[in-house]
């Protein structure tokens, strides 16, 4: 099943993003990587790295982020991985996550929910 990684400068918005989701998709895998190690406002690479390495198991990830630099120290730690099937997807954090926990629940694979999660950010919702 595909596996999520949630990142955001924040641990509370991560982890809570995160817990939303597994109120819909309770056995899909989402990893928050927010914030820095002692629990401050920023990014880490160590972070995401790990969560990465925590959310694949074996049929990819997809990791959703805030803004700013949450994408680009992301795109740093994709550089740096071999042989790993993760990808980021630009779209809303909230919304993209439960979409797209949703649509791994039910055994979607990663390329159509990414596709589907780059399309979820001109949804209107009204």
């Amino acid at each position: 099943m595909v596996g999520f990684v949630i990142v955001s400068h924040s641990r509370m918005l991560a982890e809570s993003v995160a817990d939303f989701t597994r109120l819909m998709a309770e056995r899909v895998t989402v990893i928050p990587a927010g914030g820095l190690e002692d629990g401050s406002f920023g990014t880490s690479y160590q972070l995401i790295s790990d969560a990465i390495e925590k959310a694949n198991s074996g049929d990819g990830v997809l990791v959703l982020m805030d803004m700013g630099s949450a994408v680009m120290t992301t795109e740093m730690v994709l550089e740096s991985m071999e042989n790993h099937k993760v990808k980021m997807v630009d779209c809303p954090l909230v919304e993209g996550a439960v979409a797209g926990t949703i649509a791994a629940a039910g055994g979607q694979s990663l390329e159509l929910i990414y596709r589907n999660l780059t399309k979820s950010g001109y949804v209107n919702k009204f």
